[in-house]
């Protein structure tokens, strides 16, 4: 029987139990797992290699993705960390020149010690011109994160094929309610887990889909082989989290929309960017000096790094998120010092517009 992704969501792990038909899924936490005899297993060794748990988690993220495997990590670096584990040293990447400034910091640091080589674009235009056959990876984030850039998937998976190169995915802002990478061409999706898709800002984790078995496997291997292992109660949370997935989401993009509108009207912001869908929304305000009494100001949104949590943030990329790139570099693609960053949450839509129009109006 073919059901909705919200069914297959809320009932992720349901029917596990066999021995005691418990509903939610069991937690193991055990390290280790007895052999039956010499030469036997029961399919669970040791936990960093495969946790029951931990399976029920990367079954449905699989499938929410509609990938062939799925790993989850100890965050969302670490997944992106195990994704470029699995290139050659001395690798080439294009990668979204507007993207979170973790993953700026780690492919620097790639590069300065010679591990990898990057180059950045800016739009399709952009990459058609970069990209050769000695491209051995394109990174890409859309919408990019903060300023919301959007480049399509299908066509950027057009080129990647062309050239032989993988194409990895950014999810986290849309996830796959609303975007679906691997159905579009794409080779790879890697998530932090601890945004959208735990939605509590409880737990810390990251999501790596393979659209290939063999490239899943492969993966895999390397996660057993470096360890960024999530433990068996995260794994537990997580699922619990995913099965209200699609109510968090709907109601934090309705919300979203609602105080994009709001925002293009309100004389103190000179620009807004949202692309329509999800729950991220950037703005550019008139008065740059007035940043921090705005941010003083708030009441129901909270001044804090993360996004996607049920709990409204903003953050200031500048000083935050994005403060490793340099100031220079990151002046030169929009990313100046009047950007804030919003990540709207589940509260009633009226009391979060009440709440920055008081904080813009301080």
């Amino acid at each position: 029987m073919s059901k909705h992704l919200s069914t297959e969501l809320v009932q992720l792990g349901n029917r596990k139990d066999t021995q005691n038909g418990s509903i939610s899924a069991p937690i193991y936490l055990s390290t280790t797992y007895a052999h039956p005899g010499l030469g036997e297993s029961t399919g669970y060794d040791y936990i960093r290699t495969k946790n029951p748990t931990r399976d029920v988690l990367e079954e449905g993220l699989a499938k929410l993705e509609g990938g062939a495997r799925a790993i989850v990590t100890s965050s969302g670096m670490s997944a992106i960390q195990l994704v470029f584990n699995y290139f050659s040293v001395g690798a080439k990447f294009l990668v979204s020149r507007d993207l979170y400034g973790g993953s700026f910091r780690f492919f620097d640091e790639l590069a300065e010690k010679g591990i990898a080589t990057f180059d950045y674009f800016t739009d399709l235009a952009d990459l058609t011109e970069k990209i050769t056959s000695d491209v051995a990876g394109i990174f890409l984030e859309t919408p990019t994160n903060p300023l919301m850039n959007e480049v399509s998937i299908r066509e950027v998976a057009k080129l990647s094929t062309k050239h032989e190169a993988l194409l990895i995915v950014d999810n986290t802002f849309l996830t796959p309610l609303r975007q679906r990478p691997l159905e579009e061409g794409a080779d790879i999706v890697v998530h932090s887990g601890t945004k959208y898709l735990a939605g509590h800002n409880d737990i810390l984790a990251g999501v790596v889909v393979a659209k290939d078995a063999t490239l899943g496997d492969k993966l895999a291997w390397l996660a057993n082989t470096t360890g960024p292992t999530l433990s068996a109660f995260d794994s537990w949370l997580f699922t619990r989290s995913l099965k209200t997935l699609e109510l968090r989401f709907n109601q934090q993009e309705k919300n979203a929309q609602e105080i994009a509108k709001t925002l293009e009207k309100h004389p103190a912001i000179k620009e807004v960017f949202y692309v329509g869908a999800g729950s991220m929304i950037s703005i550019k305000v008139v008065d740059e000096n007035k940043i921090g009494s705005f941010l003083q100001a708030l009441e129901v949104f909270s001044f804090a790094e993360s996004l996607g949590g049920v709990e409204s943030l903003i953050t200031y990329p500048t000083t935050q998120t994005h403060a490793d790139i340099p100031q220079a570099l990151r002046e030169s693609y929009g990313l100046t010092p009047d950007l804030l960053r919003i990540s709207v949450g589940i509260e009633h839509v009226e009391d979060l517009i009440a709440d920055l129009e008081q904080a813009l109006n301080a």
